[in-house]
């Protein structure tokens, strides 16, 4: 993977989730807001994790609630484009998983760039009592497919 001072390239991650920019991203500065950049990783990750698992993750008994995020800023966004956000795991433990993740934009035809690195923890917790449980099994295999090591 990339260091924090070498932006990634978009082959450096093994999932590329598409998520457009909408019309009310932009703020009063004609660009994506910053917070809605934690919004692109929140739903690549959540709809990746529904997709490859085929389960309503919403529904089990434990749930990945955000621990830790972050973000880096590398270019301006704007309405319209449409966007892939790379997802891997940097880390899968037995109560959570560290995302490191990735905003690109076509820049030219067929030209990706990134506009923003990301880290997202995941910590998963009994959906009643929201104490720390082991990560269901679905997720667990899913989230393996994308480890780095």
């Amino acid at each position: 993977m990339s260091t924090a001072q070498t932006p990634p390239s978009i082959s450096e991650f093994p999932v590329l989730w598409p998520v457009p920019t909408r019309w009310d991203d932009n703020d009063h500065y004609g660009h994506v807001n910053n917070v809605t950049y934690y919004s692109y990783f929140d739903t690549a990750v959540n709809a990746w994790l529904m997709s490859s698992t085929g389960i309503d993750i919403r529904n089990l008994p434990a749930i990945g609630v955000v621990a830790e995020t972050s973000c880096r800023y590398l270019s301006e966004l704007s309405f319209p484009e449409q966007l892939q956000v790379g997802i891997s795991v940097e880390k899968l433990g037995t109560k959570s998983i560290v995302y490191a993740l990735a905003i690109f934009h076509e820049v030219e035809n067929g030209h990706w760039e990134p506009a923003a690195t990301g880290r997202f923890v995941h910590v998963y917790v009994d959906a009643d009592t929201r104490k720390p449980v082991e990560i269901p099994a679905a997720i667990r295999s899913a989230a393996g497919t994308l480890t780095e090591n």
